[in-house]
């Protein structure tokens, strides 16, 4: 593998190229219009233009993206995460295109990318489900599943993520509406009506356990990463080792984890995310079939580089041995936003300066005058501490937080702060709820 263009933008995009400059692998860089000031296109071996500001006539224009991947002979496409990175339809033109998609095969990508899919896959090799539905297609199926999984339920489209277009129904009354709703998000963000109903979970905590298989029948997993403190289905924080759990049991679960994905045959990076009740109970949520916004966390305490694994992977490389895991790393996503009503805040960043600190690194794909447009997603970083201890990971990332200086825009330092220093989140008290609660109490 010699030239891969990366088919995505920001921080993603800047870890890639760095990534692929210490294995001597030559990078493509694309850009938008509204790109064109960021700093990896200068780190990139090349760098093309993209016509448009708009994801649909760039970082989502396959045709425009297979077109540079030919221009420059590149021999592989790496789509980073977000925008194509889960479209099946897309890595098969990839692979038609006589190019390597690092990523899944397209088979795994329609799989799990089909929620109501992924659940009957694990389900199949004995991974522990809650309560759900197979895809409603119309009121009456949604009121028999419903009554049957029993209130309160989650409305769920069966395609996309992010926590797009959920919707909780306590009872029966709404639930018809819920359903309308979920579709018609479904449609608009992801092309797809299907939707299904599961067994909703006051208050669980959401455990993530990362995944290699080599698609022979070989998976390891990388332990776990906790993803429960989140404000409207988004994460804001994510760390490892999830605090205030048995590291036995997690243990056992990611083993289970990976012994599912092997015996499925997946090949390259996944992630498996599940629920824990608060009573311990563990359940299936979904899979993730390409790299997370939160992989800094699992590379800080294995020392591991997922992304070289997922090219090695690509490539037909073996599975490397399954790596110890030292210290805590803790993680914050730094968005351009208003911390109160979270609503997105543009404008050019007049000032931009990253904390340099031992024990802390800074994903950005921002720099100092550059403009924060209303095109694409307002992650500004992703701030990552490790320590020998959770609390010293913890303190680190606080300071980093505190030094990174941002003007121009609004950005929503001051919670994550807030939500690192309050009294539950240190003493590892975690789960979906804490910010809701830390709002509430202004």
């Amino acid at each position: 593998m010699q030239k891969i263009v990366v088919a995505n933008r920001g921080a993603i995009a800047r870890r890639i190229i760095r990534t692929c400059a210490e294995m001597g692998i030559q990078t493509v860089a694309v850009y938008s219009e509204a790109d064109a000031g960021a700093p990896y296109l200068a780190e990139a071996s090349e760098a093309y233009p993209l016509a448009g500001v708009q994801p649909v006539d760039t970082y989502l224009n396959q045709d425009a993206l297979l077109a540079v991947a030919q221009n420059c002979r590149a021999d592989a496409v790496h789509p980073g995460y977000g925008f194509l990175a889960e479209n099946a339809g897309f890595a098969q033109k990839v692979i038609d295109n006589s190019l390597t998609f690092i990523g899944p095969a397209p088979r795994w990508l329609a799989a799990m990318g089909d929620k109501v899919s992924a659940r009957a896959l694990l389900a199949e090799r004995g991974f522990p489900m809650f309560a759900g539905s197979d895809e409603v297609r119309d009121a009456q199926s949604a009121a028999a599943a419903a009554e049957k999984i029993g209130f309160p339920v989650m409305v769920k489209p069966s395609g996309g993520g992010g926590g797009m277009g959920m919707q909780i129904v306590r009872e029966a009354a709404h639930l018809e509406d819920a359903v309308m709703r979920a579709r018609a998000i479904g449609v608009s963000a992801f092309d797809q009506a299907g939707v299904y109903l599961e067994k909703y979970i006051e208050q669980p905590r959401h455990i993530e356990f990362q995944i290699l298989g080599d698609g022979q029948g070989h998976a390891i997993h990388l332990y776990e990463r906790d993803c429960s403190v989140q404000r409207r289905n988004q994460k804001l924080i994510e760390e490892s080792p999830a605090p205030g759990l048995a590291p036995d049991r997690l243990e056992r679960e990611a083993a289970k984890s990976a012994e599912a994905c092997a015996g499925l045959g997946y090949d390259n990076i996944g992630t498996l995310e599940t629920l824990f009740t608060p009573a311990g109970d563990m359940g299936f949520l979904e899979m993730n079939t390409r790299i997370q916004v939160e992989h800094g966390v699992t590379e800080s305490v294995t020392g591991c580089d997922l992304v070289a694994l997922q090219i090695g992977l690509a490539r037909g490389d073996g599975l490397p041995t399954q790596p110890e895991r030292k210290g805590f790393a803790v993680e914050a996503r730094l968005y351009a936003e208003d911390s109160e009503s979270m609503l997105p805040s543009t404008g050019r960043l007049s000032v931009f300066r990253p904390p340099r600190m031992f024990g802390v690194r800074v994903e950005t794909g921002y720099v100092q005058g550059q403009v924060v447009t209303p095109f694409y997603d307002a992650m500004l970083a992703k701030i990552i501490a490790h320590g020998q201890t959770r609390e010293l990971a913890i303190g680190r990332l606080c300071v980093a937080l505190q030094a990174f200086a941002v003007e121009g825009v609004k950005t929503n330092a001051t919670l994550l702060r807030r939500i690192l220093q309050s009294a539950d989140f240190l003493a590892g008290r975690v789960d979906t709820g804490i910010v809701d609660r830390l709002m509430g109490e202004r």
